[in-house]
This record gives C-alpha cells, structure tokens and sequence, in this order.
C-alpha cells in the first residue's frame, strides 16, 4: 500500500508516529500547504523516517492532489484536513482511480426557513450523491473513519450484531476531564471544526420520523464517563454518527451528544452573537488596505494551536457509543467506549491524547484494508464492515477499548 496523507496538522503527524510502527505500507506521502510542517512531521520520525516522503500540496487543487497521488504511484488517499477540503480531495481520488479515506464529512447546510426543526443539505450528502459512481468504479470511500465518527460507528456496528437482538437507541457519548495549563480557554481540537459542528444544527434520527433537527445544546444530559473522569454534562451537537449509523443497522433512534461544559458552550454562544463563528469574509483595514478575512479564520488564529499544546495537557479523553435495547428477551444498556491518558499519549508517541485517539482508527482502518479484511466498493461508512477486526486490531496497537454494563 502507498499512502497519500494529506494534512501535517496535529492529526496528520500522529497518523505519521503511530503508522510508522506498522509494516503494512510501502510509502507514505506527508502533504500540507505548508511544506515546513510537511518536513517537520517526516523529520520528528528520525529512524523511521524511510518509508515517508514530504511534499507540498493545496487541498483545494484537485488536479494537483491527482497528480501527486500519481506521481508517487498512491493507491490510497487519506484526508486528515479540516472540512472544508473533504470534496476537492474526495474527487481528487476518484479522479486518479485511489481510495479514498476521511474523518470527517462533507458540510451540511441548515434548512433556510426551519432549520432546528427539518435537515437541509445534511452531513455527507454530497459525498453520498456520488456513491453509484465509486461502486460502479470498484472503487471505495470510506468515510467518517476518525474517533467521533469512526470507532463509535464501529462500536455501534459490534453492539447490533454481537449484544443485543433489539436495539432501542444509539447514542454517542464524547466526554473528557482534560484541562490545560496556563490558558483559560484553550479547545484540545480545531477550533474551526469545533465551531462547525457545535453551532449547527444537531440531527436527530427516529424509526418513522427520519433525520430532524433541533436546537444547539438542545436535551442536556449528565453522563457519567469511565476511568475516572466522571460526571459531565452532554447536550446534543450536529455530527456524522447520526447520518451514518441509520444506513447500516436498525437502531430505532440515534444521537450524538457532546460533554463540553457550561463554560464552553457558552463561549461558543458568545462567538455566535457576535458573528464570530461565520466563515464568509468581512472586509477589515489593513495596513496596506481593505482585507477580506473569515471571522471564524480570526478564532481559530487566535488561540493555541491544539497540536503543541500536550506537555500542558492533563487528564483523559473518552469516546463511546451508549447503546439501549433487549437481548434474550431482557433489557440491556451498555457504554462501550475508549480512553486515552493524555500523559500517556505524549510519553508513548509525543501527541496529544485528542489528536492521538483521531489519529489511531484510520490508521488501523487502512492496514485493515491493505490485508484485506475489510473491502468494499461505493461511498461507505465504518459500520458497512465486521467490527471484530477492527476491535482486534485496535487493541493490538496497544489501546484496548472497554464495554461498561450500565
């Protein structure tokens, strides 16, 4: 296998430190606009830098994003970018025939006159209006294949066919009890992303009812997470899980919610009414004139890149799937989730526990393909492949998962 990685950020270089411990690729290609952190991302690999090659690239140049996959001979293309450059590298692949690997979803776009009651363009639609083309191609698009979407829709997949015989509800759950030193405001992933899926619209999925959406922080709830993180307060947040898990079990109704705090969610309110969170330019002074620039560019410029901020991280981070339904004829509940201690991720692998527990599931998803364990052709999500490998696999790396009763 002969990886095309685009994206050196914080994600992208943990996929670079976990991978480079794994015999399943021949060549992996770092790319990012900027070249330096391209290089920086090989370099921090020393020793294990042989099978790795820097390069520049602009996500948004599909044509450039082709070329390169076939100027390195790539036959699979992994997306760690922000949103935004989830379509031009999408059809970059297709174009030069790769397959293609994502962690996050086409943008959706609230309904203009309803939008916390009916969806609009919803997440990964565009992506899955071009299934028919990659399935009659042979070809494959595996999407949403990160942490949160990513593991939890495996850990959904595993619960449908393994532990329960009826499944009421799905719900994610995403908790930490993370803090970071020196900063009062400080998120531990991209702000840009953050802003993206905390402030639109959250989707809701019901048997009969269909996807639908509902206020911003909408239904609070206090889940109490393993490992000692304890008690956090969750509210319901737009995210891929709920458009993906429908499509591949039975599940009667699905969530996604997200234990942010009070204090997060009301500084992502405030962003809000002060029309910070926008991404379409608004015309400032400059030095040398009028500048166009996105407000929520200015944001994320702002504060600390989340990448570096590891040494000053403390706590854990928790990623899991509650799941509510009847086996033998019983009623059944049970949390079955993923942990990371950042201390641990920074001592083993020099990433934050965030970026790091990101970074490990499409990495185990691409040695999955490159052995053949998990195949397929269209546009599919995790949960359209056996579970077991992945949990295997994942536990190999050195990060088991854990299943709680509830």
């Amino acid at each position: 296998m002969r990886v095309l990685l685009v994206g050196a950020g914080g994600v992208g270089t943990a996929v670079t430190r976990i991978a480079a411990r794994r015999p399943f690729f021949d060549l992996m290609v770092v790319a990012d606009y900027d070249p330096a952190r391209a290089k920086a991302a090989v370099a921090a690999l020393g020793a294990d830098a042989g099978r790795f090659v820097a390069e520049r690239v602009d996500a948004a140049d599909e044509a450039a994003v082709a070329a390169l996959l076939a100027r390195h001979g790539c036959d699979v293309l992994l997306n760690a970018t922000d949103p935004r450059f989830v379509m031009p590298l999408f059809r970059a692949a297709r174009a030069a025939g790769a397959t293609y690997v994502d962690m996050a979803m086409s943008l959706s776009r609230p309904h203009p006159e309803r939008p916390y009651e009916e969806c609009g363009v919803k997440l990964g639609d565009e992506q899955f209006a071009a299934a028919a083309d990659w399935e009659r191609a042979g070809a494959l698009a595996l999407v949403g294949m990160g942490v949160e979407p990513g593991l939890s829709d495996v850990f959904a997949r595993y619960a449908v066919d393994e532990l329960f015989d009826t499944v009421e509800e799905i719900g994610v759950r995403d908790g930490a009890n993370l803090t970071v030193d020196g900063y009062d405001f400080a998120p531990s992933f991209s702000i840009w992303t953050t802003i993206e899926e905390c402030l639109n619209p959250p989707v809701i999925y019901e048997e009969g009812r269909g996807w639908f959406t509902t206020e911003p922080f909408s239904e609070p709830e206090v889940f109490d997470f393993p490992e000692g993180i304890g008690p956090v307060e969750c509210v319901n947040v737009e995210h891929e899980e709920v458009l993906l898990i429908p499509r591949w079990t039975d599940a009667r109704r699905v969530t996604f919610k997200y234990g942010l705090g009070r204090e997060f969610t009301d500084t992502l309110r405030t962003l809000h009414q002060l029309g910070l969170d926008r991404t379409s330019p608004v015309t400032v002074p400059g030095p040398d004139g009028p500048v166009a620039v996105s407000p929520r560019d200015v944001v994320a410029a702002g504060l600390p890149d989340p990448a570096t901020l590891g040494d000053r991280m403390r706590g854990k981070t928790c990623a899991g799937t509650w799941v509510r339904g009847t086996k033998d004829g019983a009623p059944r509940e049970v949390y079955l989730y993923h942990v990371v201690d950042n201390e641990w991720s920074m001592a083993e692998y020099g990433s934050q526990a965030v970026v790091w527990q990101t970074a490990v599931n499409p990495v185990v998803a691409l040695e999955l393909l490159a052995t053949g364990a998990w195949s397929g052709a269209g546009v599919l999500g995790p949960e359209a492949f056996p579970a077991h490998p992945f949990l295997d696999l994942l536990t190999a790396y050195g990060s088991p998962w854990g299943l709680r009763e509830q």
